[in-house]
């Protein structure tokens, strides 16, 4: 799990959101090292954010937004699909698993609740909401018994799969639960601090190369205003 949010860390400080996270789309090689594959539901993200079909992730990993019909979504469903990875790790069976959207929403709703406009402001300007939908109450006796995971695994998952999305953990954050401080010996403080710092270092980079290239682009641009001396036709 630590790798997979390393991983995903990198990508989101790339500004790509993967939208197709999935066991599937994860290898893992002889020595245990494991990769994120198949980029091609990929994206470029911005700020604000834009606009995207609705109809990306397979449906046992998508996040409930875009069950919603939201458009407009960011890392955070990424961070959903690897909470239902990370269950599913645990557990050895998929922690939402249903056979339709409806379904699929209706599994979440029974372990995460029923959302509402307190638990989740908004919700119900998506287009597939219906204040209809049955009522289920957050249960995390459900979500324990579901992932069979004990207490700190299961905190950093309920922080991943929760509603709405801007409450999720980031990637970066993540890292810094206390699930892999406490897993990762004495040494785990620090290399999460060693790695966070990298990060760091490389978003500066990374927005000095666009401010860069943006200039570039400035100097680069044809001067398109009419020439005093042309003749006006």
């Amino acid at each position: 799990m630590w790798q997979l949010l390393t991983a995903l860390a990198y990508c989101h400080l790339r500004r790509i959101v993967h939208r197709d996270l999935k066991p599937q789309n994860l290898l893992v090689s002889d020595d245990g090292i494991i990769k994120i594959a198949d980029f091609g539901l990929a994206r470029s993200f911005s700020f604000p954010s834009r606009a995207y079909t609705h109809e990306v992730v397979t449906l046992w990993y998508r996040a409930p937004e875009v069950l919603l019909g939201c458009s407009r979504y960011s890392t955070s469903l990424d961070i959903w699909s690897l909470g239902c990875i990370f269950s599913e790790m645990a557990s050895g069976r998929p922690l939402f698993g249903g056979d339709s959207e409806i379904a699929q929403l209706f599994k979440i709703f029974q372990i995460v609740g029923t959302p509402n406009i307190q638990t989740w402001p908004g919700v119900e300007k998506f287009s597939h909401f219906k204040c209809a939908f049955p009522q289920w109450p957050f249960s995390e006796t459900k979500l324990k018994e579901r992932s069979t995971m004990t207490e700190d695994p299961l905190d950093l998952l309920q922080s991943m799969v929760r509603y709405p999305p801007e409450k999720r953990l980031t990637a970066k954050g993540a890292l810094c639960h206390r699930f892999f401080l406490k897993t990762g010996g004495a040494s785990a403080p620090l290399r999460v601090a060693e790695l966070l710092t990298r990060f760091s270092e490389q978003e500066e980079e990374s927005t000095r190369r666009g401010e860069q290239l943006s200039d570039c682009d400035d100097e680069n641009e044809p001067d398109t205003r009419d020439d005093e001396n042309d003749d006006v036709f």
